[in-house]
């Protein structure tokens, strides 16, 4: 099945998203060994080129290493992986609080919005 892309930022860029996601919430555990760029690239449904971008970027970032003779893996630095999880959380919830400063609503209602969802099990 092909991941979900769009246009509104280069297509690279939303597979290294989607793979910190996929390594950050244990899809890909520390020491795992990634399916080959041939194989990420089938299913993501992109070109090899963009997906071996975005493991480059993500090895410059330190969440995999390549080893010559057995491919990529998931770096064993845990705190790298909670500090990339804590990152991700960080930008998600700034583009939330954006969103919702766009449509009016003021950070007392949006926290009244949070919490009803959560009570809503949302």
């Amino acid at each position: 099945m092909a991941w979900n892309l769009n246009a509104d930022k280069p297509i690279y860029a939303q597979l290294v998203e989607i793979l910190q996601m996929q390594i950050v919430s244990g899809q890909y555990r520390a020491g795992d060994r990634l399916p080959s760029v041939r194989e990420l690239a089938a299913i993501a449904s992109v070109n090899p080129n963009t997906m071996q971008k975005a493991l480059a970027e993500l090895e410059r970032n330190g969440l995999i290493n390549t080893q010559r003779t057995s491919g990529r893996t998931v770096t064993e630095d845990s705190q790298l992986i909670r500090q990339t999880r804590s990152q991700l959380a960080g930008e998600y919830i700034r583009n939330f609080f954006q969103i919702m400063k766009r449509l009016g609503y003021s950070d007392e209602k949006i926290l009244a919005l949070v919490k009803h969802a959560i009570e809503e099990g949302i």
